[in-house]
């Protein structure tokens, strides 16, 4: 029997991981699906304090500092494995007071982005937040992964930047094209998100087609039996949906990612970081 695709949930050793760690929790309870807590070690990050000076002294002493370098090394590695474990179960066991699924760890050595797409076939969805450990050192306000997994992972990615709130109501910014037309799809598989109020938002310019498009996303989620609102809103994208989660009250939004649509100027680069920053509830981006 095939395994079912689990919760991957990204996190590092900052404020930010009990936001994804809860979030993820929540998401394998409703998806049912396993749920995987990973942390990855950036190895260069790691070592990139050391200077090598060894080309200025002698034979012997180069060795000598080689070594006591490599020992060093070595010694840094397993604090980090260990404080990474200590962290790890301490998520884990949160999440076991949340979620009744099966929930793993695994740490790895190297990038993000490299690890995430290693095992994207086996992943219903990633998890991560838009600001992470480095958001401690600088101003940055979205994390330096996000845009670049929401890019080019094709599996739906959450993103959340605040403590969790179990959300209560959806809003999908519906295009009509392929990813955000299977967006509406993946959500009618899932019978214990019925509960959840839909909110299905078009923009762009109004036509037959968009008409015809937001009639069918209506009648997929109405006929599995969720509670759908179906909506044409004219204006700007970013504003319309702003605007649509505030006044539907809605706190999960998901999109569609760089897609050739009326929504292109919303999806493309720094809007889509824009909408991003300003957004205080979780955002799935479907890039499939």
């Amino acid at each position: 029997m095939r395994q079912p695709r689990k919760i991957l949930a990204c996190v590092d050793q900052s404020d930010y991981a009990t936001h994804v760690a809860d979030y993820a929790a929540w998401a394998a309870t409703r998806l049912s699906s396993p749920l995987e807590l990973l942390h990855v070690i950036d190895r260069h990050q790691e070592v990139a304090s050391e200077i090598d000076r060894s080309g200025s002294i002698g034979m012997d002493a180069q060795e000598n500092l080689l070594e006591r370098l490599s020992q060093e090394e070595g010694e840094r590695s397993r604090a980090a494995r260990d404080q990474g474990r200590l962290f790890l179960n301490g998520l884990k066991q949160r999440c076991e007071v949340h979620a009744q699924v099966q929930i793993d760890t695994r740490q790895r050595y190297g990038q993000l982005l490299d690890t995430l797409q290693e095992q994207e076939s086996s992943v219903a969805m990633y998890i991560l937040g838009r600001r992470g450990e480095s958001a401690l050192h600088t101003r940055r306000d979205l994390g330096r992964h996000v845009e670049a997994i929401c890019r080019q992972i094709k599996r739906p990615v959450m993103t959340v930047s605040d403590d969790f709130k179990a959300p209560k109501s959806v809003l999908v910014a519906f295009d009509g094209g392929k990813m955000t037309r299977r967006g509406i799809e993946l959500l009618a598989a899932y019978p214990n998100m019925r509960d959840l109020p839909i909110h299905v938002v078009m923009s762009g310019k109004r036509s037959n087609e968009s008409t015809r498009q937001l009639e069918w996303a209506e009648r997929v989620l109405t006929d599995a039996s969720f509670d759908v609102n179906a909506t044409f809103i004219a204006g700007d994208p970013e504003q319309v949906v702003t605007r649509a989660i505030a006044e539907r009250e809605a706190d999960l939004l998901i999109m569609g990612a760089y897609s050739h649509s009326p929504w292109r100027s919303l999806l493309l680069g720094s809007r889509t970081n824009d909408l991003l920053r300003a957004s205080q509830v979780p955002t799935i981006t479907l890039h499939l």
